[in-house]
């Protein structure tokens, strides 16, 4: 089977398991772990943040980050397909007791004018307070589609003079890096927290890790206890991460090459099933309507696993474990499929 679920369905490498088996390991919870600490500071040096923690998982990453900015009974703003308030059973409001407000932007971008007219950052003793506005680097439902640094700049300067913070959802952050060039120090450097996934496109089994300053990250490791995810001997799974930064960043473009060549070869069947232009990473959006359904199972039988992602909307996700014959053939399908 040709898995394009989505980028977490990879499998770890003989290399990359080769390193976890001789990771030098120890007590997380006690901070003794010296291969987490690794990780951790790399990170967080990449993003240009003074420190960094490794979370199970993005959604927990999100959550510490988010928690670090926005109280309970204050409010977070981000995209109306964002994760954080899509994909993550609401966490931010069960566990940590955050609102959000949302805008919406058809390629999930940063929409200043709704930003700044949504923003309260003082709302008095009887409306929600805005703290913080979440931004998603890819943003995965519109279809991995990179946020403009020209608007994240501007954003960062018009949230700064009312005190309103910035969390990134960083987890495709890598595959923004690559697409454009953009140093991800310049990226992290916008925001003051950032969560980056390294068991998506970066092929590792387990894990993402939150940066940010210091003393936030200290309270964010207090929290992650607190909710029950401290880790013991997780060298193991740092080593994977660490393994992944070494190998397979630069190794994502081969990624979105391969969803090009799907979304062009559905666009010649069918060009109103896909938008070429939105087609910047390793994301392919197809918007087919009623046949959706039936397009994922007769994909399926053929040999090609996606799923839906909304009404009428199919998602095809290239990483590690796809091959370009690989590609080849999930194009061949679906253009006979779409076609047909």
């Amino acid at each position: 089977m040709i898995d394009l679920r989505s980028d977490t369905v990879t499998r770890p490498t003989a290399a990359m398991l080769a390193a976890m088996s001789t990771a030098d390991t120890g007590d997380d919870v006690y901070g003794e772990d010296p291969t987490v600490s690794a990780l951790e500071e790399r990170v967080a040096a990449l993003l240009g943040h003074e420190a960094g923690l490794f979370t199970v998982s993005g959604s927990l990453a999100n959550v510490l980050g988010v928690r670090s900015l926005v109280a309970p009974g204050q409010e977070l703003l981000c995209e109306e397909r964002a994760h954080v308030v899509r994909a993550e059973l609401g966490a931010h409001a069960a566990t940590q007791g955050v609102t959000t407000r949302t805008w919406a932007h058809p390629r999930g971008h940063v929409d200043l004018d709704a930003v700044r007219r949504l923003m309260t950052p003082d709302a008095g003793p009887y409306l929600v307070s805005t703290k913080a506005v979440a931004v998603e680097n890819t943003h995965n439902f519109a279809g991995g589609t990179v946020q403009p640094l020209d608007a994240l700049r501007e954003l960062r300067a018009l949230v700064d003079p009312v005190g309103v913070r910035l969390h990134l959802d960083g987890a495709r952050l890598w595959n923004a890096h690559v697409a454009t060039g953009v140093a991800l120090a310049d990226y992290g450097r916008l925001f003051d927290t950032v969560s980056v996934c390294l068991s998506k496109g970066l092929g590792a089994p387990v894990g993402s890790v939150l940066v940010g300053p210091a003393a936030a990250i200290a309270e964010a490791r207090v929290w992650r206890k607190r909710l029950g995810a401290g880790w013991r001997q997780a060298g193991v799974l740092a080593a994977a991460g660490l393994h992944a930064l070494d190998h397979h960043v630069e190794r994502l473009a081969d990624d979105h090459a391969h969803a090009r060549l799907i979304a062009e070869a559905v666009a010649a069947v069918d060009p109103s099933a896909v938008d070429l232009a939105a087609v910047e990473t390793n994301v392919v959006i197809l918007d087919v309507g009623d046949r959706a359904a039936a397009l994922v199972e007769r994909a399926a039988a053929e040999g090609v696993l996606t799923g839906t992602v909304g009404p009428g909307l199919v998602r095809l996700i290239t990483h590690l474990d796809v091959t370009t014959d690989d590609a080849k053939r999930a194009a061949e399908v679906l253009a006979a499929l779409l076609g047909d």
